[in-house]
């Protein structure tokens, strides 16, 4: 059976511009996402890695893009290195009145073992809320 995905939705009074960049360029997901980054594009094939440490664990993060509509649409394959699971991340956005919609859907998080509690669904949908609604409007806000 397939879960739910996580879903986060905001608006940003920002130009689409400025948030599809916030959201694939490497430079600045570094400064609102994860700082170990070390190279993101927005290119379908292209894979990175990256280490993040967290309550005395290593998460070994391998992204592979695998959809790409430029200034629309944005999806990697979500792995973790020596972990069961695979995911999907979708990035989503749209012009609006108000600025730039952001939807973002985490689709397969069912995958990884569930009694690690980083990987719990209310884990993950509290993780992207604070991405999002904290880290990345704060950054887009400047």
């Amino acid at each position: 059976m397939t879960a739910e995905p996580v879903v986060v939705e905001a608006t940003f009074k920002a130009p689409l511009d400025k948030v599809w960049k916030a959201i694939t360029d490497s430079g600045e997901m570094r400064q609102w996402f994860f700082d170990k980054i070390s190279d993101f594009k927005p290119q379908r094939g292209f894979a990175t890695s990256f280490n993040v440490h967290h309550e005395s664990t290593d998460y070994l993060h391998q992204w592979t893009v695998t959809e790409v509509v430029p200034k629309k649409k944005v999806e990697y394959r979500w792995r973790y290195g020596g972990v069961p699971g695979d995911s999907t991340v979708t990035w989503n956005l749209s012009e609006t009145p108000q600025g730039t919609k952001l939807t973002l859907t985490h689709a397969g998080i069912e995958s990884f073992p569930q009694e690690n509690p980083a990987f719990r669904r209310d884990s993950c949908q509290g993780g992207w809320e604070y991405f999002i609604r904290d880290r990345l409007q704060n950054y887009l806000d400047g």
